[in-house]
């Protein structure tokens, strides 16, 4: 096998990684996901979980961009090769295309996911500070009930006393 063929083999296998890496990070994506929803329908999210699949997709990703440079540094050597002696390599460049159709899907569908988690979190918080309105809104309504009940007993009192 010669040099070339060699060299269209890593970059074949380096594509096969970088689909794998890619499909980790989908899987990432959807306990990201899964985060978000909770059986009961509440408002608890598993930020903890959420958080480590973070960890995990920026690990994968740079993995991909290693990959990502190794592969442009071959193809470069490659590509003038490929170019001068196409009919030569017509199976090999069909796989090289259909491999790297098959990352761009799955980028595609990467990107699709992560806006819908943006959009879970951005709900999620937004329900989250409501909440917290909320309760903070009923906090004080309780307290002003407090202060006015009391500030009644203490004027009834006085009352009271002042016309005795």
């Amino acid at each position: 096998m010669g040099e070339i063929e060699n060299q269209l083999n890593i970059l074949a296998e380096s594509l096969d990684q970088k689909i794998t890496l890619l499909t980790q990070i989908q899987e990432c994506n959807d306990r990201q996901a899964k985060a978000f929803q909770t059986d009961d329908g509440a408002t608890e999210a598993d930020l903890e979980a959420f958080d480590r699949e973070f960890d995990e997709k920026d690990r994968l990703i740079d993995e991909i961009s290693r990959l990502d440079d190794g592969f442009e540094t071959l193809y470069d050597n490659v590509a003038q090769e490929l170019k001068d002696n196409r009919a030569q390599y017509t199976a090999r460049i069909k796989e090289l295309q259909e491999k790297i159709s098959k990352v761009t899907e799955l980028s595609v569908s990467i990107q699709t996911q992560e806006a819908r988690n943006k959009k879970l979190a951005e709900d999620y918080f937004v329900r989250s500070r409501s909440g917290i309105r909320q309760s903070r809104q009923s906090s004080q309504a309780a307290y002003s009930y407090y202060r006015n009940m009391s500030g009644i007993a203490y004027s009834s009192s006085r009352i009271m006393d002042d016309k005795q």
